[in-house]
């Protein structure tokens, strides 16, 4: 048995990503996942003015710009102790659900889907004309993807004045309230979309899939019309399954959502006690749990930092980065997130395992978490979105006239928590503001959590557990490793960022994402 170390590189990620594994036997046995780029962004906001934080965090990241932005704003909201009115809630989830609706798109089919036109598939019989789909920046659906979700975004620039890196938001509420005009143009943009979604990604309205509520209604839609399977998702079904993208990447089994998209008090969507369009929550061995943000830590034991041993809770979080010295066990500079001590991966897929969705509670419990069950929940996500989106649109016309901000009263002072779902998954803004200054920030992005390394106890972190067991027939072409890695779709811009290799220190700020 012979047991060969390999470094494997990967593009179509969001940032600087370094992959290293252990294989035996033509399979992964082990595996490490290095974010090789200084994260700066908490120093870099102390002693700064609170309302900063809303102008630095957005650029964070080019993808999820108006995320962060909300998940600073509503962290603000808590120092203030204020609860925005209903119109600024709708306001903010509609520009965060259109850059999930952005980004699920242009992930699945720019930076998965593209892997099926790779040559390790070329005998394939599907080959040529995944191949034409696919190819980038050249197949059909890559490059329909790029123009129709570039339209999609003008609903942001119409509400935040531009994307990315608006700044609309702010402690209370937002900056402005579009006009009538304004809001029945995004309504048109939004039905445009969708109606572009439904033909060229499921093949099917949204009312139709809508039904698909088991693994046994997904085979049976697969075959009950041809446009199904002619749809991106039919495609995505299909390739994943004949390639056995289905049977990798099974994870942790420990799912974590923050929740996505805080309903407003008075909305159609409303349904008794639920607070979001997905619940925020934890399911561990098939038991779900409320979400405790008290059951968050970070353990630095494998990453390249210093201040402390054990978890810490990101409301007392150190981020002091030390230059790499040699092995001891660190090889990150991507901190490692654990709830309840453990590992747990977050985004579209435990999103949807922590909401019950039916299909993808069906699918993991008779078939266990995979790459393809993790981009299938993406892919599918924006059929959810979409309707919430536009009824959401709706409310705002008809409540034109009611507040839309509630301005504190009195200086920022107090500590705060932000936490809301990013379309990669869980993502944590915490912050301490002293007579309206930053005196301490911390950010816990989706990618920290699913990409993080080893913690105190050595428990390698989601996707790292995701690789081991993964095939990998041609060292050179490691393609099976990057379906597993890119169904969570890393975002390394987000989660590290700066970093000097000629001396080993901080320095250089790189920024990316857009």
């Amino acid at each position: 048995m012979s047991r060969v170390i390999c470094d494997i590189p990967l593009n179509r990620v969001e940032g600087d990503l370094e992959i290293r594994v252990a294989v035996e036997d033509g399979g992964i046995v082990e595996a490490w996942s290095s974010g090789t780029l200084y994260r700066g962004f908490e120093n870099l906001l102390t002693g700064r003015a609170a309302l900063d934080a809303l102008v630095i965090t957005p650029r964070i990241c080019g993808i999820c710009t108006t995320t962060h932005l909300n998940a600073a704003a509503r962290c603000l909201d808590e120092v203030a102790g204020i609860v925005p009115p209903d119109n600024a809630i709708r306001l903010r989830n509609i520009a965060l659900l259109v850059e999930h609706v952005q980004s699920d798109v242009r992930q699945a089919i720019l930076m998965f889907l593209v892997d099926f036109a790779n040559p390790a598939y070329a005998g394939r019989p599907w080959f040529d004309e995944a191949s034409a789909r696919f190819a980038p920046l050249a197949g059909g659906s890559a490059l329909e993807a790029i123009r129709e979700t570039k339209k999609i975004l003008e609903i942001i620039a119409i509400l935040g004045g531009q994307w990315p890196h608006s700044s609309f938001m702010v402690p209370g509420g937002v900056t402005q309230m579009p006009n009538i005009a304004e809001l029945v143009a995004c309504r048109a943009l939004i039905g445009r979309f969708r109606q572009w979604y439904e033909r060229q990604v499921l093949g099917c309205a949204v009312a139709e899939w809508e039904a698909v509520d088991s693994l046994d209604a997904l085979e049976a839609w697969r075959e009950a019309a041809p446009s199904h399977g002619a749809g991106d998702l039919g495609w995505l079904l299909r390739l994943g399954t004949d390639t056995g993208v289905d049977r990798i990447g099974a994870g942790v089994d420990h799912f974590l959502s923050f929740g996505l998209a805080e309903m407003p008090r008075e909305s159609i969507l409303r349904r008794g006690a639920e607070t979001h369009v997905f619940a925020a929550g934890s399911v561990r061995g098939g038991e779900c749990a409320p979400l405790d943000g008290e059951r968050i830590g970070e353990s630095i034991a494998a990453s390249h930092y210093e201040g402390y041993e054990g978890l810490r809770h990101p409301r007392e979080g150190i981020t002091r980065p030390r230059a790499p010295d040699g092995d001891h066990g660190r090889y990150s500079y991507s901190k490692a997130p654990r709830y309840a001590g453990e590992p747990a991966e977050t985004g579209p897929l435990a999103e949807a395992v922590v909401a019950g969705d039916p299909l993808f509670a069906d699918w993991i419990a008779r078939r266990g978490p995979s790459a393809l069950a993790r981009e299938a929940a993406r892919l599918t996500r924006p059929a959810r979105l979409l309707p919430v989106i536009d009824a959401w649109l709706g409310e705002l016309i008809r409540h034109h006239e009611e507040p839309f901000i509630v301005h504190p009263s009195g200086m920022l002072d107090g500590e705060g928590a932000g936490l809301i779902n990013a379309a990669r998954g869980g993502l944590g803004h915490w912050a301490k503001i002293e007579c309206n200054r930053i005196a301490r920030y911390q950010i816990i992005t989706p990618t920290a959590w699913n990409g993080s390394p080893r913690d105190d106890a050595g428990v390698p972190g989601p996707w790292e557990a995701a690789l081991i067991g993964t095939p990998v027939r041609d060292p050179g072409n490691p393609v099976e490793a990057g379906h597993v890695i890119r169904s969570f779709d890393p975002c390394l811009v987000c989660t590290v960022h700066a970093f000097d290799p000629r001396s080993g220190a901080s320095g250089t700020l790189r920024l990316g994402g857009g």
